[in-house]
């Protein structure tokens, strides 16, 4: 039998080049996300986990009835005890959201399109509640104060602003004539000739908004409302936290950070699995 040798391919199997060029190759994600079925350390039909009982069961409606179902469980009327349950049971999700320089903290839980909304005042908790939806009706208001275009000048640019003013007059025309629910429109920086300058030129034109949205997946998703209406500056990183796509977005909310109405469904079937796990 000949014997066939095949050759080594790859990272370090080749010599070094004269000029000292080095091949590499970018790293693969190594981690993703994915649902497990929640383990709880009480017995959900304890006496005392009543009120906790209660709100699954309130959920669990809720879902089978949604979207015509009231979207919000108050969560207020329970104690400390059944609170750390629930977050217990419903776990964190992919996607966590902060608004008002915190005083609102939003986190999805295990179940997507279920969310858990807590207002703050101070170190004071004054709203805690269960939301179901695509996404909590707060980040559908971020830019009720936000300016309706962006400021175009282009007489006085900075130092090394190239491309940048062609982008604002592009969003503008975006902003212009957005219609709520229609497609979103995405501008790809990561395939356009930008300089630092015109990525800072950007963000002092576009302002700072109230929301940050951070959608985890393969990697990070980092997704910031700007101080202008309808438009968020969206940047995906692997799970090296290396940037690799950058791109602003003109839309109501980025789908990234949205719950599908399939996801919400399957929701509906897990927390019955859960509930009927647990004989509740």
């Amino acid at each position: 039998m000949t014997s066939i040798s095949l050759p080594i391919i790859g990272q370090g199997s080749q010599p070094a080049e004269a000029d000292g060029f080095e091949l590499n190759y970018p790293v693969m994600p190594e981690a993703m996300m994915i649902y497990r079925m929640p383990e709880v350390s009480a017995d959900l039909n304890d006496v005392e986990l009543a009120p906790a009982k209660q709100v699954l069961q309130t959920l669990l409606q809720a879902l089978v009835a949604y979207p015509n179902a009231d979207a919000q469980i108050d969560l207020s009327h329970c104690d400390e005890r059944n609170r750390r349950f629930l977050a217990e049971l419903l776990g964190e999700g992919e996607v966590s959201i902060v608004g008002l320089n915190g005083a609102i903290r939003i986190q999805e839980s295990v179940l997507a399109g279920v969310w858990r909304v807590q207002q703050l005042s101070g170190t004071t908790l004054v709203a805690d509640y269960l939301e179901i939806g695509a996404i909590p009706s707060f980040v559908k208001t971020v830019f009720s104060t936000a300016a309706d275009s962006i400021n175009a000048d282009n007489s006085q640019l900075p130092s090394g602003v190239m491309n940048a003013p062609a982008l604002l007059t592009e969003l503008n025309a975006q902003i212009k004539t957005y219609v709520l629910e229609q497609s979103e429109h995405v501008i790809n920086l990561s395939l356009l000739p930008q300089t630092e300058q015109d990525l800072l030129f950007l963000e002092q034109r576009l302002g700072g908004g109230q929301v940050t949205i951070l959608s985890r997946g393969y990697g990070n998703c980092r997704i910031t409302a700007t101080a202008t209406r309808y438009v968020w500056w969206v940047r995906y990183f692997n799970s090296q936290d290396t940037l690799i796509l950058n791109t602003l977005e003109v839309s109501a909310v980025p789908n990234v950070a949205c719950a599908s109405a399939e996801d919400i469904a399957d929701s509906c079937e897990r927390l019955q699995e859960i509930l009927k796990l647990y004989d509740a």
